[in-house]
């Protein structure tokens, strides 16, 4: 559980006598440009009704929204989306103030943010000539009396040395701040339209503007500032990635994919790629292939890209495939594991979607072999012998993460464990708080291998738990730091991936490493891992 409020953050993490929960799997993040919303802040919704509320449902422009809708169309339950804008300007209000006037510009930008205020004096003295009461609100269209949100800020200040001063209380504002210099004099009194209603409005002038197209230099962002891809560090959960085409007409550049891929990696998540514009037959994507120069074991590609009805257009188009593969993925997952390395189910589309072009079989295992997907819009009789795959499966280097399946199992244990185990930082570094941390991964594990996510008839050939003074030697005990090492075999019995959980206050993660856990030195244990951080960068 977590409360946000006066800048303090409060958590409430799974304790030893729980067992670990299991992560979600299927929580996709989406990164491009909305109609209307805030900008370079996650936020977190369950339908696309929510999204029309918080970004404004389909507009043309915007790939991300048509993105969106065949997520939640195909089967998908929740979606993080983070708006990105290029020049894109707020809207301002202007309150009159006697001879002057107090100038707020909105928070969020677009022509399409549609903002009010009003001004009272109620419970304001007569000694007090600098203080007012400012009403905000957005409403859903020009004249419309749907307020969408409202803030109440009472007793405000015009004097710059006032607790109230309004240029500082709006900071804390989701809807407006001061533009420009403050008059002094408070803001007049607003009236009704008719000049002796108790209660009148101020709207926003129509000076917003939705800026132009994005670039891949939007999307990517800043990771100082926090902003394009970088604004989902904030956030916490995601485990698929889809950045729809910068337009109708231009793809994400390569320079956007791989930042995106890296933070894939950092955040135990996967990239949903869509499958270049110019790849419109299977054969121009296995052409297109052979020199595509972007592979990671952290993406998926789906060919090809799907045909579906534009509400707008009132017509059918060419769409991305993310979308709609995240939206299956998602709906695939509530009825099979993670593991599942076979799909019990094709990657069919929902009703009224359909392939932008025809995949034979043979296409389609010449497509898996060079790593890349394929989707349906029927139910084939035909068994394809295919599991799906990453990007990584084109490349020459054998991989165990070429599955996709594989790969996602991996994810979700790391991430699983690493959260699982925090309750760690608040118990005391020592045997008793060791021999509880790995007893409760054990067990987290043992379930899972129970359930067949593992290879192995047994467990010593499926998973291993180290929680000890090798880890946790008296330095690392001193400087804060929690160590707990654990491995687990998904394609042959006894063939380890070896994970490293480390816990510090602030900052917990979860990385690869490469280690012999029948080492009993303590130096030994400790240049292995160190060799294999190295090795092995996740």
């Amino acid at each position: 559980m977590a409360e946000r409020g006066a800048g303090i953050r409060i958590e409430e993490q799974n304790g030893a006598e729980h067992a670990i929960p299991r992560q979600p799997t299927a929580v996709t993040a989406f990164v491009g440009r909305t109609l209307k919303g805030p900008v370079n802040r996650p936020i977190t919704i369950g339908s696309f009704a929510e999204f029309q509320h918080h970004f404004g449902g389909l507009w043309q422009p915007s790939t991300l929204s048509y993105a969106v809708e065949q997520y939640f169309e195909n089967g998908g339950r929740q979606a993080i989306v983070v708006r990105v804008c290029n020049g894109a300007r707020p809207p301002t209000l202007t309150l009159p103030a006697g001879g002057s006037e107090l100038r707020l510009i909105g928070v969020n930008p677009g022509s399409r943010e549609f903002l009010r205020a009003s001004v009272d004096y109620d419970g304001i003295g007569d000694n007090e000539p600098d203080r007012f009461n400012l009403v905000v609100q957005r409403v859903r269209s020009p004249g419309s009396e749907l307020v969408e949100d409202q803030e109440i800020f009472l007793r405000l200040s015009v004097a710059p040395d006032s607790g109230r001063f309004v240029a500082d209380a709006l900071l804390e504002s989701r809807l407006v701040r001061v533009k420009g210099p403050v008059p002094p004099q408070r803001p007049d009194r607003t009236l009704g339209a008719s000049g002796a209603a108790p209660v009148g409005y101020v709207h926003s002038n129509p000076d917003g503007d939705d800026g132009g197209a994005l670039t891949d230099y939007d999307v990517i962002g800043s990771a100082t500032d926090g902003t394009g891809l970088f604004a989902l560090k904030a956030c916490e959960g995601f485990n698929l990635l889809c950045i729809p085409p910068l337009s109708r007409e231009q793809d994400v550049g390569m320079s956007t994919l791989l930042v995106a891929a890296r933070l894939c990696r950092e955040q135990h998540a996967m990239l949903v790629v869509d499958p270049p514009a110019q790849w419109t037959t299977a054969d121009a994507a296995l052409e297109g292939l052979r020199t595509w120069p972007f592979r990671s074991e952290n993406a998926v590609m789906f060919f090809p890209r799907i045909l579906a009805f534009d509400r707008l257009r009132n017509r059918q188009e060419v769409f991305g495939s993310s979308g709609a593969a995240a939206g299956v993925i998602a709906r695939m997952d509530e009825t099979w594991p993670v593991w599942s390395a076979a799909e019990p189910e094709e990657a069919i589309l929902r009703p009224g979607f359909r392939l932008a072009c025809t995949v034979s079989d043979g296409d389609r295992v010449r497509l898996a072999q060079a790593g890349v997907n394929t989707l349906h819009s029927v139910r084939s009789t035909v068994r394809r012998g295919t599991s799906p795959c990453t990007l990584a499966a084109g490349t020459s280097g054998a991989s165990d993460w070429k599955y996709l399946s594989a790969r996602r199992l991996a994810l979700f244990v790391m991430t699983s464990i690493e959260r699982g185990t925090r309750w760690v930082l608040f118990e005391q570094n020592g045997p008793p708080t060791w021999r509880r941390a790995r007893e409760q991964v054990e067990a987290f594990l043992a379930e899972l291998d129970e359930q067949g996510a593992f290879a192995g008839g047994r467990p010593e050939e499926s998973y291993f738990v180290i929680c000890d003074e090798r880890l946790n030697r008296p330095e690392k005990i001193a400087a804060g730091r929690f160590d707990i090492l654990f491995g687990f075999a998904i394609t042959r019995p006894g063939d380890f991936h070896t994970c490293l959980v480390t816990h510090q206050p602030g900052a917990s993660r979860v990385r690869p490493v490469s280690v012999n856990r029948l080492a009993t030195c303590q130096e030994q244990v400790e240049l292995e891992i160190e060799t294999g951080i190295l090795r092995r960068p996740f």
